[in-house]
């Protein structure tokens, strides 16, 4: 029986390892002389995160993604979304001298990153975050490209969604077309800011849910200090807006996706790392979606229907109502002989599609201002920070407000003419108590309200539409006068 010389053993040793085995200058790293074929991975140090060329569900497109090691399904990131593979024979990734990632098969390139630095020596690295990045051995104190700038439909903690006006860079989450299709499909999650910032699901150009804008402590229509609901430290600042995700729990494996339905969830992988439960969704319920209730209308998912009108305003339908047309005024405006304000807390502010923002001005000096406005439909401080400051005008018709639990800071004042803004039962008290033998009647109040009259009886012009919602918390009273 013969030997194989010492030597030639070692090196088929090498050349075996090289072509069946991953990578043995390490797991989670690529290097220029390397390449990635069908069927090989690279894998996070901490084993949570393997990159490599995919197939999902029933479909013979290959697309390179990252997946979660221990539930493979689950992909985070795909690459070449509108670049899928048809051909999985000779497909490869690379990293160039520059630092540029390709995906190349037959010597033709189908995908490929653009890496806007370069690198004298570029490696591929998958970090334990999940994060894909190159980086410059000689000099790895910044990335020159990243996954995490690219984002598919799934953010990981420490992914930022990104909003800068002036540039108008975006990063937001867009949800896949199928489940056999990874590429762009209906649904956006982005912030949208328009003076302040705001998180947004979208379907094209329409809107399907809002959060409702930053107050300097939390989004106005999320419950303050909800904690299923995502933690994000954020910059909110009119040159960049700047959202990062975090869990509560930092020992928590949580991701947040946005899924083909338009929904948004919140998730948790349980303690065997094998399956992954739903924390949080958004839309919560049915007053979460967008203008529910219609014009001047206010949502509550405590009410049977869970819609109603602010007070001044009734149903805009005739017979039996859907409230898809919202409410209107029972009485105009009188501008020039003076109106009055509603005091609401406790709700998501309306949508501001038409709008004044200014950040300096106290409330008296908005409400003011407001009243000069013969179009101006609502006022309120758009921040809670420092005990309320700045203003913010509404024009037109409210849309999309409903009641926020807890959120008894956040006032808006509802302008109503003065004949509106006297202490009687709303409605649903009268039917209460005309239904009810034994219901105390209440005692007869002097009116109760603010009344200025306006110094400009012009009217700007100015269109818009707003929709309200409430639930146990919300409350409303009139301004008296002073």
């Amino acid at each position: 029986m013969s030997f194989l010389p010492q030597s030639t053993l070692l090196l088929y040793t090498i050349i075996h390892a090289i072509t069946f085995l991953k990578f043995s200058l390490g797991a989670d790293t690529l290097f220029p002389d390397q390449k990635i074929v069908n069927g090989q991975t690279l894998i996070s140090q901490n084993q949570m995160f393997e990159m490599g060329f995919f197939y999902p569900g029933t479909s013979i497109k290959g697309f390179l993604g990252i997946w979660y090691k221990s539930t493979p399904d689950i992909v985070v990131w795909v690459a070449n979304r509108n670049n899928p593979i048809t051909d999985s024979q000779g497909v490869l990734l690379s990293i160039a001298r520059n630092g540029t990632l390709v995906i190349s098969r037959g010597g033709g390139i189908s995908w490929s990153s653009n890496s806007s630095g370069s690198a004298s020596s570029p490696i591929l690295q998958l970090l334990d975050t999940g994060n894909l990045v190159v980086v410059d051995k000689a000099n790895n104190t910044s990335y020159i490209w990243q996954s995490f700038d690219y984002p598919s439909d799934t953010r990981l903690p420490g992914m930022k969604m990104v909003n800068i006006p002036a540039t108008g860079e975006e990063k937001y989450l867009t949800s896949w077309r199928s489940p056999d299709d990874p590429s762009p499909g209906d649904f956006i999650y982005k912030i949208e800011y328009n003076g302040l910032a705001e998180v947004v699901i979208l379907r094209g150009e329409m809107k399907r849910y809002r959060t409702g804008p930053w107050n300097g402590l939390y989004l106005s229509g999320i419950p303050p200090g909800n904690p299923n609901f995502l933690k994000s430290n954020g910059v909110f600042k009119k040159d960049i807006i700047i959202s990062v995700f975090e869990p509560y729990n930092s020992s928590n494996i949580e991701r947040v996706t946005i899924e083909q339905s338009g929904s948004v969830q919140r998730y948790r992988m349980n303690e065997r790392r094998d399956k992954w439960n739903i924390v949080f969704t958004i839309p919560r319920d049915p007053c979460d979606y967008y203008a529910q209730c219609g014009p001047y209308g206010v949502c509550s998912i405590e009410r049977v229907p869970i819609c109603e009108c602010l007070k001044g305003f009734s149903p805009g339908g005739q017979g039996e109502w859907d409230w898809s047309g919202g409410c209107t005024r029972i009485r105009p405006l009188n501008c020039e002989n003076g109106d009055g304000f509603l005091e609401v807390k406790g709700v998501k502010f309306p949508d501001m599609l038409n709008f004044w923002l200014n950040t300096s001005m106290s409330l008296g000096e908005c409400r003011g201002e407001c009243l000069k406005k013969c179009n101006c439909t609502a006022y309120a401080n758009p921040y809670l920070t420092g005990g309320g400051s700045g203003c913010l005008m509404w024009f037109g018709d409210l849309i999309d407000i409903r009641e926020n639990q807890g959120a008894d800071r956040q006032i808006i004042y509802i302008r109503l003419p003065v004949s509106e803004l006297e202490m009687r039962p709303v409605m649903s008290s009268v039917l209460f108590m005309l239904a009810n033998e034994e219901a105390i009647l209440p005692e007869p109040k002097e009116p109760g309200f603010f009344a200025e009259t306006s110094s400009s009886g012009i009217a700007e012009d100015h269109i818009s539409r707003s929709e309200e919602s409430k639930k146990g918390t919300m409350t409303i009273s009139e301004l008296e006068a002073r």
